[in-house]
């Protein structure tokens, strides 16, 4: 029996609750439920080099590339930040009203989105970087963390085929809106169709989700709970490597299209180099799964962040098509892998049940918006971004190692 085991037995008799189920179908349908809200979630944030692409070249031609990043940039902080009050809410017994809320203001703010104008960038900025982005936020870390209620001995493996949902999302996503933005159809019809596609799987999930433990009768206060993480030098070192994680890993997820397109190459192939890294992310997300219990969750995160470093300082010279695949294939698969480890470390590093959402929450709370919309500026100045963002995977690799060694 393994440490991490034993944590968990005693912690289920302390609580005086059931043994774990591990299964069934209340389990499964979770896990379905939790799988489509990354598709719609997550999914749809790590699309936005679709948008990036679209807003620059067509629709918001009054503004920068550096300032339209920031709709996507402020997107992802919420999604992820979310969780500092979404966590302690499911902690507290909110799941539904997060799970409910949430959802309806997402597709509320799509439907928004289908009506801005061109060229209106407060709209979009409104709709699209805050509203999605807080109705993301309210159900991305309980939709993860609600998975600890049914699985101990899997929970690393259904955490790893959750987290792909948002890959396979930002493969749907991109396809959808690259062939439909660029038809007769227009932007509105094209964002109204895809957010038919998101509420109708976000009402699925409404549906299939139930949670399996009544709310605990006794929950820490924020002020103790940050007190004690920050005594915890694991998981201290654990969440600045995440954020500065951060700071590299969307470089290709929102500008790895609008580069391809400003160098000249084919536009079909250039509305295909997301899907390309995003289907890579898919591979790499289910892939560790049967490798975790030998290999360790930590040995992963440090060989996958480590990969993503040299491809990152290798973007700097891809000029070509095949360049631009191979990168593509190469990160994403790294990317994946060490996107869908968040989940299981930070499960690995909870003592107590009842923190799990705070703490979850917490470190993705430092996980902010990327600066490399303003690194690359108007003259799109591709070697500035590259540089911070490799040394930023590197910085973090080092981080993980220093935290590896602590624990």
């Amino acid at each position: 029996m393994s440490v991490s085991d034993s944590v968990d037995k005693s912690r289920e008799a302390k609580e005086g609750v059931d043994v774990i189920p591990e299964g069934g179908w209340s389990a499964w349908l979770t896990v379905l439920g939790s799988f489509l809200i990354q598709f719609c979630g997550f999914g749809y944030t790590t699309s936005f080099g679709v948008y990036q692409d679209f807003y620059a070249r067509h629709y918001l031609t009054n503004s920068s590339a550096s300032t339209i990043s920031w709709i996507g940039s402020v997107n992802a902080f919420l999604v992820v930040s979310g969780g500092l009050v979404a966590g302690r809410l499911f902690d507290r017994g909110y799941f539904y009203w997060l799970l409910y809320g949430g959802s309806i203001l997402i597709s509320f703010s799509l439907f928004m989105l289908s009506l801005a104008k061109p060229n209106q960038f407060y709209q979009i900025f409104l709709s699209q970087g805050l509203g999605h982005g807080i109705g993301a936020g309210m159900i991305y870390v309980p939709s993860i963390a609600i998975l600890a209620q049914y699985f101990r001995q899997r929970r690393s493996l259904v955490m790893t085929i959750v987290a792909s949902g948002s890959s396979l999302g930002a493969i749907v996503h991109p396809i959808m809106l690259n062939n439909l933005l660029n038809s007769p159809l227009g932007f509105g019809n094209t964002i109204r169709a895809n957010t038919g596609l998101v509420s109708g799987f976000l009402l699925i999930s409404c549906l299939l989700m139930r949670t399996r433990l009544p709310p605990p009768t006794r929950v820490t206060s924020l002020r103790k709970a940050l007190r004690k993480f920050s005594r915890d030098t694991a998981y201290i070192f654990a969440v600045t490597g995440m954020t500065i994680f951060t700071m590299a890993f969307y470089l290709p997820v929102f500008f790895v299209q609008l580069d391809s397109a400003t160098r000249g190459l084919n536009p079909t192939f250039s509305f295909y180099t997301l899907v390309i890294l995003n289907a890579s992310s898919f591979l790499g997300r289910l892939t560790p799964g049967p490798f975790i219990h030998k290999l360790g969750v930590g040995n992963i995160i440090t060989g996958a962040c480590g990969c993503c470093a040299v491809m990152i300082f290798a973007m700097m010279g891809i000029k070509t098509l095949p360049e631009f695949v191979v990168f593509g294939i190469i990160f994403g698969f790294f990317a994946g892998s060490y996107i869908t480890m968040n989940g299981p470390l930070m499960a690995l590093l909870t003592d107590d049940f009842s923190e799990l959402g705070a703490r979850m929450g917490v470190a993705f709370a430092f996980i902010g918006g990327p600066i490399n919309g303003a690194l690359l500026g108007d003259e799109l100045i591709w070697w500035r971004a590259s540089v911070v963002s490799g040394v930023s995977f590197l910085i973090f690799w080092f981080l993980k190692l220093k935290g590896s060694d602590k624990s």
